[in-house]
């Protein structure tokens, strides 16, 4: 994967990452800035800690976007993925290959 540069305009636009993020969750579970990825050229993705309850660990995304020689930041995407300490859920089996290893138990 192609190392991006930091778009500096988007990475300036935290406000208007959070503002995106206003519009889909309650400004109590929109934490601190936890930082910026850059995903391509002029593409940028803020994270954001997530206070919410039963997501402990995962994190609030919003990607950003603008045109070439342009200042205005376009909002791409929002929403949750799991942070390196989320909890998540076992990868799921297919009941075909569970009964086979409780076969193999016996």
């Amino acid at each position: 994967m192609p190392a991006y540069k930091k778009d500096s305009v988007l990475a300036e636009a935290v406000d208007a990452a959070r503002t995106a993020l206003d519009e889909i969750a309650p400004a109590d579970q929109i934490g601190e800035h936890l930082g910026i990825t850059a995903d391509g050229d002029r593409l940028l993705t803020h994270r954001f800690f997530a206070h919410r309850s039963g997501y402990r660990g995962w994190e609030w995304f919003v990607t950003l976007a603008r045109a070439p020689r342009s200042k205005k930041v376009t909002v791409c995407e929002v929403g949750m993925l799991p942070g390196a300490e989320a909890l998540l859920a076992p990868q799921w089996v297919p009941w075909s290959e569970r009964i086979a290893q409780d076969e193999q138990k016996d």
